[in-house]
């Protein structure tokens, strides 16, 4: 069901320092901020040969990666992302074996434009999955 792995998204208390460590310390190539207000998050990401890394910075008060950090003040992994080739069919298949899927359910376009979906954590050994749609 599930394909490859996405992205890591890792919140950070300072977005520019953050940014700064990945392109002069590690030489990486990243993004520069979006804003994505129906998340309530700031996005930067980080281009591997293998995946992405995603900066998560919070964009208002009620941003759950405001809530995060307040756990977390020096940040830390916040969730891993994999990808679906039809995430109707994985959300179902998923809570016919039990797992929860979080807010209505129902798929919300993410930071790609794509479908996403995040699954409880205490379903997946104390970690929150995004599932995202991609074409086959």
């Amino acid at each position: 069901m599930i394909g490859r792995l996405n992205h890591v998204a890792i919140a950070v208390p300072d977005l520019p320092a953050a940014m700064e460590l990945y392109r002069t310390t590690l030489g990486a190539q990243v993004s520069e901020p979006e804003d994505q207000p129906e998340h309530g998050v700031i996005t930067v990401f980080i281009d591997l040969p293998n995946t992405r890394v995603e900066l998560l910075h919070p964009l208002g008060d009620k941003s759950p990666i405001a809530n995060f950090l307040e756990k977390n003040p020096a940040g830390g992994i916040h969730h891993i992302c994999y990808e679906v080739t039809d995430i109707i069919a994985a959300r179902d298949k998923l809570m016919a074996n039990g797992m929860r899927v979080l807010g209505t359910g129902e798929p919300k376009l993410g930071a790609h434009h794509h479908p996403v979906l995040f699954l409880h954590p205490k379903d997946f050994n104390g970690t929150l999955v995004e599932l995202e749609e991609v074409a086959a």
